[in-house]
């Protein structure tokens, strides 16, 4: 049996999550979020917290009850929302995750025994200089242009670093050589999701037509019709996720990995949207949001990933949105 955390467990990510690990009975999980969890995933979880990531006697009193092999640290204010109040961000983000990570390695060390850590990073982290060299470097590897322009994007470079020191410094013991805290990351895309609605992300004008345009409503894009950059379906994230989880440590070279699927323009997916209705949708870029998209590459490079630990997205370009999207986002309003 192994007992798995998962914070943010409401959010985007954390429904698929559970989900997904809930399909094995040997999983416990223990949900944790700011909001009520849903009651489709309550069902699927041994016990559900409600509560602040910031609450230290609250996440402490998990730590307390449980003994966790795996976390997966998810709470996280997104990149729109940190925007419009980054001190917020920045204690709900890094606050939030040293909490964890501090509780993670001393509960882990008291109860000797290996606490995975899984963290999801993000495209953010990279900082393009201009238009000019985002189409220059179509790839971007996971060692070049880490200069944020957002707060978000700041929290998320600033988390992985954390993880790093935390793993060279507290990951074994000594005496013993056992190790304690396994810190692993994932930098993802854009995510888009067929099971909830977009909150608060910059990468969701994606979403957000597919959505509008099932409910019939016209869509006014927040950023130009040219701006491109890479997608994932949420099948691979969840997928990614629990993958790297499982790779042997060995395996494992590095703190940080780009992870790919596909990457188009809002055009681009403004023509998938029409294949389920034929809505108007008009381009009146969002002076910041359009600035945050144009800082971010237009597709990253993750070799590393593919060859330390065998990442290979299932859901290319059409059967993200022909095979999964499309018809999840049409069933859901019909």
């Amino acid at each position: 049996m192994k007992t798995v955390l998962i914070t943010g467990a409401n959010g985007e990510i954390g429904h698929g999550l559970i989900k997904k690990l809930a399909q094995d009975p040997k999983n416990k999980l223990v949900a944790f979020d700011i909001n009520n969890l849903d009651t489709e995933l309550s069902k699927l979880v041994l016990q559900s917290f409600k509560g602040d990531i910031l609450d230290r006697a609250l996440v402490k009193k998990l730590f307390d009850n449980y003994q966790f092999d795996i976390i997966f640290h998810l709470a996280a204010l997104l990149s729109t929302s940190s925007e419009k109040d980054p001190i917020k961000a920045h204690h709900v983000n890094t606050d939030g995750a040293i909490n964890i990570l501090y509780l993670a390695e001393r509960y882990a060390r008291k109860n000797k025994k290996k606490v995975k850590f899984i963290f999801p990073s993000s495209i953010a982290i990279y900082g393009m200089p201009s238009l000019e060299a985002k189409k220059k470097h179509k790839k971007v590897k996971e060692e070049e242009f880490n200069l944020p322009a957002t707060m978000y994007g700041c929290n998320k470079l600033y988390i992985e670093s954390l993880g790093n020191y935390y793993a060279r410094y507290y990951e074994k013991d000594k005496k013993s050589d056992t190790q304690y805290l396994d810190f692993r990351s994932v930098r993802f895309p854009g995510i888009i999701s067929a099971d909830t609605m977009p909150t608060g992300g910059t990468s969701d004008f994606g979403p957000e037509m597919l959505h509008a345009a099932a409910q019939k409503e016209n869509y006014e894009c927040f950023v130009r019709r040219d701006s491109k950059i890479p997608f994932m379906a949420m099948p691979d994230a969840v997928r990614a996720l629990i993958q790297l989880s499982k790779a042997p440590k060995k395996q494992i070279r590095q703190h940080a990995y780009n992870v790919g699927s596909f990457t188009l323009t809002a055009e681009e997916i403004a023509k998938y949207a029409h294949e389920i209705n034929k809505i108007s949708i008009s381009y009146i870029p969002h002076q910041k949001r359009q600035a945050i998209v144009d800082s971010w590459p237009e597709d990253v490079d993750d070799t590393k990933a593919k060859n330390d630990w065998g990442w290979k997205a299932e859901f290319n370009e059409a059967k993200s949105f022909r095979s999964y999207l499309i018809p999840a986002i049409k069933s859901r309003y019909e």
